[in-house]
């Protein structure tokens, strides 16, 4: 542990805005320096409403559990196991999953450790993490709202076990994530139907896989060739309103998300199908003698 570990704990989540976490994560800070606790608790402010879901002490819980089961392995594995339970902990719209503030407030404020445990290298008994933004950054790249949305994008409505396979590749965190074709369901549980089917295994594959998609199509095409159906907005609102009646995260089984309709099968599998066309003659650097190696050792 660092000597954020050391941090007072606050009962609720907040807010802290991204002027004040810039100006704490100096260079010192980002190598490893601790964090200047009164200045982030004097400017932190208090969750809108007294919702359970705001408790910090779950977030807190998570985190531990996280480098404790995963403490022998590489941090990476714990965004598969982690994420899941972080979006049915965490019970937010989308909208306020946009608030920059509140993940901020979980890196700086909550599990500052986390953050160095999952990103930083050891150097010279420090935890340098390197990029301020895994504290404070983009969606797609701050320590836990990455995990929060991959959860979101890729869950098949209450089934959280698409987003352990789309968590366990790094590329589709680090590359797939971040594009528009996942915020079409159809799209992002195609993906991991190839990932689950072994078509796509490796990083390399990953990215050849998604520039092949983007240069085929935008989402806009995707949904003339696979239609979604609308989401249950009111059961994604009963679920929410729930969280202070359902029981907290399991850490041996995945919990239920909000049953706010599937994606349906025949969209999923009309897009896997063509997406695996479009991966045959995709150029991904090495695919050829990888495959060769395959044939190689299982002829």
């Amino acid at each position: 542990m660092t000597e954020d570990s050391k941090f007072d704990i606050p009962e609720t989540l907040g807010r802290l805005s991204d002027s004040v976490a810039s100006k704490v994560l100096t260079p010192s800070v980002v190598n490893g320096s601790p964090l200047p606790q009164t200045t982030l608790i004097s400017n932190s402010t208090a969750p809108p409403d007294d919702s359970a879901r705001w408790n910090a002490e779950e977030v807190r819980a998570l985190a531990e559990e996280a480098m404790e089961r995963f403490a022998k392995e590489r941090p990476t594995a714990s965004d598969a196991w982690l994420a899941p339970r972080l979006h049915y902990t965490l019970r937010l719209t989308r909208a306020e999953a946009t608030d920059s503030g509140l993940w901020n407030f979980i890196a700086l404020r909550v599990a500052p450790d986390y953050v160095r445990w999952r990103w930083g290298q050891e150097k010279d008994g420090r935890a340098v993490v390197g990029q301020a933004a895994r504290f404070s950054g983009r969606w797609d790249i701050q320590c836990f709202s990455r995990l929060w949305w991959a959860a979101e994008l890729f869950r098949d409505g209450e089934d959280y076990r698409p987003v352990v396979a789309a968590s366990s590749n790094q590329d589709v965190l680090n590359t797939a994530l971040r594009l528009d074709m996942n915020h079409h369901r159809p799209s992002a549980q195609a993906l991991v139907e190839l990932l689950e089917k072994g078509t796509v295994r490796t990083g390399r594959d990953v990215n050849g896989l998604v520039k092949a998609a983007g240069a085929a199509g935008s989402t806009l095409i995707y949904e003339v060739i696979a239609p979604d159906e609308p989401r249950d907005y009111d059961a994604l609102q009963q679920w929410i309103d729930a969280a202070e009646s359902d029981p907290v995260w399991n850490p041996n089984s995945l919990p239920q998300g909000p049953v706010d309709g599937s994606v349906p099968f025949r969209s999923v599998q009309r897009l896997a199908e063509w997406f695996e066309n479009l991966f045959e003659t995709a150029p991904v650097r090495g695919k050829g003698t990888e495959e060769a190696t395959d044939r190689a050792i299982n002829p």
